[in-house]
């Protein structure tokens, strides 16, 4: 659960943080209005576990889970940001670093979409220029009570060149697929670019990323 006091600097890491025993650590932030279930989300990613109890997120929260891709163990720190507005200006002071994005909204909600752009644009603002963004319509569970197009959502992802997924924490659908596909996308692109890096004038092999985020601890991608 978040913690009932707002947190203005970074909480105690979790009980496995600390564990050195990893190839790559990607930090990931998932962000969307209030009540899109961006906790659930997350909690049924990392615990397999699922409540339908709404408690708001305060602040910001983070759950960290190791992942295996290509032969290389991943540390995710992945990050639960408030929804309110109120919570702005904390929540994207941890944009900068951030390796990717869910973007989150709910697709029996149309504000929870129509604010799609708006994150988008802090995403932009705020974050590392190459940080990867998947858009995701969560709880696709309740098809009755729909108002948001697949289409739609498909369409907006385009416009903006994300990746998009339909997803349910409450079913469990598309949840780890939707982490995967993002780790996944996350090594592709720093292999292109350690590649790009490797055919450049040796008097400029040095500049590499621009403001490469801290996060990554190796210098060589296999993912």
């Amino acid at each position: 659960m978040a913690s009932n006091e707002l947190r203005l600097q970074q909480p105690p890491p979790p009980k496995d943080a600390a564990d050195q025993n990893f190839d790559y650590m990607f930090k990931l932030l998932i962000i969307g209005n209030s009540s899109v279930g961006k906790t659930s989300f997350l909690f049924r990613y990392a615990d397999d576990s699922f409540t339908s109890a709404f408690i708001s997120t305060v602040g910001i929260d983070f759950k960290v889970k190791t992942v295996f891709r290509n032969d290389k163990r991943i540390k995710l720190q992945i990050w639960d940001t408030a929804g309110q507005e109120r919570y702005r200006t904390i929540t994207t002071a941890y944009y900068r670093g951030a390796m990717g994005f869910l973007l989150m909204y709910d697709i029996t909600n149309q504000e929870s979409f129509n604010a799609v752009q708006d994150w988008a644009t802090q995403i932009k603002q705020y974050s590392w220029d190459n940080a990867q963004v998947i858009l995701i319509g969560n709880k696709c569970d309740m098809e009755d009570d729909r108002l948001i197009p697949t289409e739609d959502g498909q369409r907006i992802a385009e416009d903006l060149g994300f990746q998009f997924f339909e997803a349910s924490a409450k079913d469990n659908i598309n949840v780890k697929q939707v982490f995967e596909c993002l780790v996944d996308v996350i090594c592709d692109k720093m292999n292109e670019s350690m590649e790009a890096d490797l055919n450049v004038a040796p008097n400029h092999r040095n500049q590499g990323l621009k403001d490469s985020p801290p996060s990554i601890n190796k210098s060589n991608c296999a993912c």
